[in-house]
């Protein structure tokens, strides 16, 4: 069995198996190498060499932890909580809770849409904005795998369609450019208007997937706890503190909260960082008096602790991928998948499909998958007589499988951090294996179709 097909099996196995996402990664690394014929010490040294890719990462799920339970302990957060499950009578059975709760899905799409395209922050603004809805959730009796599908699809379906923000990074700066550099030499040219058009039915086959999840799979009512995000034994009462605390907070406190949430996205869209984003909010919010200053080192190291295992994770994750890319066995993958199509262009197309799903759940990127595998699929797809259009979809939809329902992609890791914020929240069951069979099987069907009708 070829090391990569085996590496990503033993990591899935074991996530599903509820074996911590971190110990399946180095477990399955170590598989993958050593069947490849590495040595562990090639093993490792690979391994060491791709951790350094996800520290930036990392640290920035941890300076936004911070500023999230920082905010959390002005009390704000559950004060407009409390006052929108009161407005909208939430413990008084009000007629109007289906509305309301798909007016919520909505906000979270919308929001997870606009970080991709019209202020591109990515995850960022998850740990801020998800927390402080759990408990709306619970009134309304939302199951959270909803929550997370409506959040999964607003961060990854966006940028593979619309070249806006970080769309135009992966539809022009990467999909397009290296489409272009691996065809040049077959006299293929690929212009930038037939790229979005190229991942529409692949998309349209998520967009499915999103409606199956909200209206038939997670509809019905799901009963969570009102918990503190510390998990502490006086979750109630620490919450009605907070919410007295927030009443009595004078206008200009108000006012820096404001100001600490605009100014980290300001400084995050301005530098390009969401760890320097995530500091400035909270060193706004440190000197504001919303929290006693002796107090900040504590909230500081809770808000890293609240997101300290996403960050391990996507360290773990860089360290596997640096594995899986120096094993080789990339390109073997590919050429005994041409040994078992023959002359099939529909079986092509599909093995093409699956086996870009192996390799992005395991490197968890799109955007890192697409160097990868764009200069063997090109020569391929055109020798098998695929248009330039069909082409991209193969590759784009290629590159995109996996990124939704990897264990190791931000596209799961953001969601469960936000919604996990209370401890409620199974990573691998209620987020990645939602978002892998209402996004990932979509994908495979709409691709395979698009590159046998484009």
């Amino acid at each position: 069995m070829n090391a990569i097909v085996l590496a990503i099996l033993v990591m899935v196995a074991l996530s599903l198996a509820r074996v911590s996402v971190v110990f399946a990664l180095i477990v399955a690394a170590l598989v993958g190498g050593l069947v490849s014929g590495m040595s562990v010490s090639d093993v490792l040294v690979a391994f060491n060499d791709g951790l350094g890719n996800g520290a930036t990462i990392a640290l920035a799920y941890a300076t936004l932890g911070a500023f999230a339970v920082a905010l959390s302990r002005s009390g704000i957060t559950e004060l407009l909580s409390a006052k929108a499950i009161d407005r909208l009578q939430l413990d008084r059975g009000t007629p109007h809770r289906t509305r309301i709760y798909f007016a919520l899905l909505g906000i979270l799409l919308i929001a997870a849409i606009f970080s991709q395209n019209l202020i591109p922050v990515h995850i960022a603004f998850i740990p801020i904005l998800v927390p402080p809805l759990l408990k709306l959730m619970n009134h309304l009796h939302m199951d959270r795998r909803a929550a997370a599908c409506a959040i999964t699809f607003g961060i990854t379906a966006p940028y593979m369609l619309l070249p806006v923000g970080f769309g135009a990074i992966f539809l022009n700066d990467i999909l397009l450019s290296n489409v272009n550099d691996a065809g040049a030499a077959m006299g293929l040219n690929v212009t930038p208007d037939i790229v979005p058009l190229a991942m529409l039915l692949p998309i349209g086959g998520m967009a499915l997937g999103l409606v199956v999840a909200l209206t038939l799979s997670y509809r019905r009512r799901r009963d969570y706890e009102d918990r503190d995000l510390s998990h502490s034994d006086q979750r109630h009462a620490q919450v009605a503190a907070k919410v007295e605390t927030a009443k009595r907070l004078a206008p200009w406190q108000k006012a820096v909260l404001v100001i600490a949430i605009v100014g980290a996205l300001v400084t995050q869209l301005v530098f390009d960082s969401m760890v320097l984003g995530g500091i400035l909010g909270f060193a706004i919010l440190s000197v504001s008096g919303v929290f006693r200053w002796r107090e900040q080192d504590d909230i500081f190291t809770e808000g890293m602790r609240m997101l300290a295992l996403v960050g391990f994770i996507m360290i773990t994750a860089s360290g596997f991928a640096g594995v899986m890319q120096a094993t080789g066995e990339v390109e073997t993958l590919v050429q005994s998948s041409v040994e078992v199509i023959g002359d099939n262009r529909g079986l092509a197309a599909l093995i093409m499909l699956l086996v870009g799903l192996f390799i992005t759940m395991g490197i968890g990127s799109s955007f890192s998958t697409i160097p990868i595998i764009a200069s063997l699929y090109v020569p391929l797809a055109l020798s098998f007589g695929f248009s330039p259009m069909a082409t991209v979809a193969l590759v784009g939809t290629a590159a995109a499988l996996g990124d939704a329902g990897s264990p190791a992609s931000d596209s799961t890791l953001g969601p469960t951090a936000g919604l996990n914020a209370d401890g409620q929240h199974d990573h691998i069951w209620e987020t990645c294996v939602p978002t892998f069979l209402h996004y990932n099987l979509p994908l495979i069907a709409f691709g395979w179709v698009a590159a046998m009708i484009l």
